[in-house]
């Protein structure tokens, strides 16, 4: 078979440039195929006019992929919509460029020098927003990704240029508020001025948001056949359903400033985006991180493998219905609508979601996505969700990392390891680790009994699903 060329502007040269209007922390799938893409639908409609430069936020690893193709990459869009089929491929151009801040420090921080670069975006995964009290402001970079904006914005203030519309996709709640708090805090511990806490507050808008679009990423397994369809190789090629929602919380001028609903994409901008973060967060990615553990111990591949499974199906659609849906304060019909919606994005055919990409720092996500419920379902209920229960006892099993690849921070990890070091003990001393969970669970009666009985039917394979439905 004769080889194909690289997706470069030598393939597509039409590609159209603008200049840098955003700076975009991580440029994995996900922003790919939802920040980078609705950037171009913009551009496209002339509304806004700027491409993103990328920032390396927290790997020092060298990504070449991004150079070696010219910055531009292929968005595949596979599911329903509107109940039409879509299948479509578009070649993405709204990157112009990447920053290493590991490598080139000082252009980083020139990032603040520039008056076009007026929004940030960030998707850092859930464990990037976090405090460190180890960086510094001479750390050239500082380790965490709060520590790297906070040095960042300290540029941006020293030069006496205005401030910026702040705009991180973490699936952590109120990732915006949080966000700030700790670039507040590392001002305290780096005695910045009084001047640039002012001109945090007054010169910045730090918004929370919520991102909604299942990004499997890349095809794997389908390079040859993909490769022969668009005509050429593109390693940085990303799957997405068609289906996407953003709703960022913050002032009516970022719709403005921002143009993304203009360009007729499913962009919110409101006052208050609580009742559409509870019911995405808990109904859609709750489930995901559910059915993780469990389908990987049982040797499942993808979400379409869960929902084939009638047991599998059977379970999470009983764990919306009996568990997560009685917990959330928003009208039942609507809940049972947007959960009903969920479950048939899980089937899109067309979408090859895997679950092991799902399983990324799967502890902080089930901290943010199924705890509160377990916490809630406890309070009020007097008893233990039973699902829930059995989903975080998989989970617990799968970080022994003896039959799943553990994928989390080197931290976490370290963690288990120490706690599994004695067997015996493993459910009261990670139960006890108040730094995972925010509360130490041994306080939750009969949960650790609960999650002790599981993980021995795990072991033994004799954990039957049926029982839960």
């Amino acid at each position: 078979m004769t080889s194909l060329p690289r997706l470069s502007r030598n393939i597509v040269p039409k590609v159209a440039a603008f200049p840098e209007k955003v700076i975009q922390f991580g440029g994995g799938n996900f922003m790919r195929a939802f920040i980078d893409w609705q950037l171009q639908k913009m551009n496209h409609q002339g509304l806004f006019g700027g491409n993103a430069v990328l920032v390396q936020p927290i790997s020092e690893e060298v990504n070449t992929k991004f150079a070696e193709q010219d910055y531009l990459f292929t968005v595949l869009l596979n599911g329903i919509e509107n109940g039409q089929t879509v299948d479509s491929a578009e070649v993405v151009g709204s990157v112009n460029r990447l920053v290493n801040p590991y490598m080139e420090y000082e252009t980083y921080l020139a990032l603040a020098d520039n008056d076009q670069l007026s929004i940030i975006v960030s998707n850092t995964t859930e464990a990037g927003i976090v405090y460190r009290p180890e960086d510094h402001l001479n750390d050239k970079p500082p380790a965490g990704f709060p520590a790297k904006l906070t040095a960042l914005l300290y540029r941006r203030y020293s030069l006496g240029k205005s401030g910026f519309t702040i705009i991180p996709c973490e699936l952590i709640d109120r990732n915006g508020e949080k966000l700030l708090e700790i670039v507040k805090k590392h001002a305290e511990d780096w005695m910045l001025d009084e001047g640039f806490h002012l001109w945090l507050d007054t010169q910045n808008t730090f918004c929370c948001s919520l991102v909604d679009r299942i990004v499997p990423g890349f095809p794997r397994g389908k390079e040859q056949e993909l490769a022969q369809r668009l005509g050429y190789e593109d390693q940085l090629a990303v799957t997405a359903e068609p289906y996407l929602l953003w709703v960022i919380e913050g002032p009516e001028i970022i719709k403005e400033q921002f143009p993304l609903a203009k360009a007729g994409l499913n962009v919110v901008v409101t006052s208050d985006m609580t009742p559409y973060r509870e019911r995405k967060v808990h109904l859609l990615n709750g489930p995901h991180t559910a059915m993780v553990p469990l389908g990987l111990l049982s040797g499942l591949e993808t979400v379409e493998d869960v929902m084939n499974d009638e047991a599998f199906s059977t379970f999470l659609q009983s764990m919306i219905e009996q568990e997560l849906i009685p917990m959330l304060d928003l009208p039942v019909e609507e809940l049972q609508s947007y959960a009903q919606a969920v479950l048939e994005r899980f089937r899109n055919p067309s979408i090859r979601h895997e679950l092991r990409s799902i399983s990324l720092n799967s502890i902080s996500k089930f901290k943010a996505r199924l705890l509160p419920i377990l916490l809630r379902y406890v309070r009020e209920r007097g008893e233990l969700p039973p699902r829930i229960t059995l989903a975080f006892a998989a989970l617990l099993y799968s970080y022994r990392g003896d039959r799943i690849v553990r994928q989390d921070e080197a931290s976490v990890l370290g963690v288990f390891d120490r706690a599994w070091a004695d067997p015996d003990q493993f459910i009261p001393r990670i139960l006890s680790q108040t730094a995972l969970w925010g509360v130490d669970l041994n306080e939750i009666p009969g949960l650790s009994a609960r999650l002790e009985g599981h993980m021995h039917e795990l072991d033994s394979s004799d954990l039957q699903l049926h029982q839960f439905v």
